[in-house]
């Protein structure tokens, strides 16, 4: 309940502050495909600079059914064409993730939290549509409980709270797909 909260200042904010400038929302096909809800909002901040701020909540999504994966990513993007929202462009942007994954007799509950860049192609199809095309790698740290099924995962606790046992960092993809935005103003 905090984080919608959260996100929805954060959004309200970026809405109020946005009022001379360019906002489009959109959404990212890819995860939607795999039953991946997800919405972004995108404010251009100057002629080459834009803010955007997705979320998404996958709920017993296709590559994994007994999972559950939430998600927040800001991101800064520098438009190289000299108009945002237009053409190619160079994002630097965090992730934080909250999950609890199954996966071949595995489990997996944790938080992970990220740093990467995105390349991307915005494609005008009309006035107010247009498509993004991107891709994304950054350092992801994360802390998780990883343990079998069938194991009793209380050994890994202490006074009655469950640690994580098992913690690092990988060098992952932090975004990837296809958007569909639409531009307000």
């Amino acid at each position: 309940m905090k984080r919608l909260i959260i996100l929805s200042f954060l959004m309200g904010f970026i809405v109020t502050a946005g009022k001379a400038q360019m906002l489009t929302v959109k959404t990212n096909v890819a995860l939607d495909a795999i039953k991946a809800p997800n919405l972004g909002l995108e404010m251009t901040t100057g002629n080459h600079t834009a803010l955007s701020l997705s979320v998404f909540y996958a709920n017993h999504p296709l590559i994994a059914n007994q999972s559950r994966v939430s998600a927040i990513q800001p991101e800064w993007k520098y438009y190289f064409s000299g108009r945002a929202l237009h053409s190619h462009y160079i994002g630097i942007g965090a992730i934080g993730a909250d999950y609890k994954i199954h996966w071949k007799n595995k489990n997996y509950d944790g938080n992970a939290v990220g740093l990467g860049l995105t390349f991307g192609y915005v494609w005008n199809i009309s006035k107010r549509w247009n498509i993004d095309f991107h891709a994304g790698l950054g350092a992801i740290t994360y802390k998780q409980k990883e343990y079998y099924d069938g194991d009793n995962y209380e050994d890994y606790a202490i006074d009655g709270k469950e640690l994580a046992n098992s913690k690092g960092y990988y060098l992952l993809p932090t975004d990837f797909g296809i958007s569909l935005a639409y531009i307000i103003r």
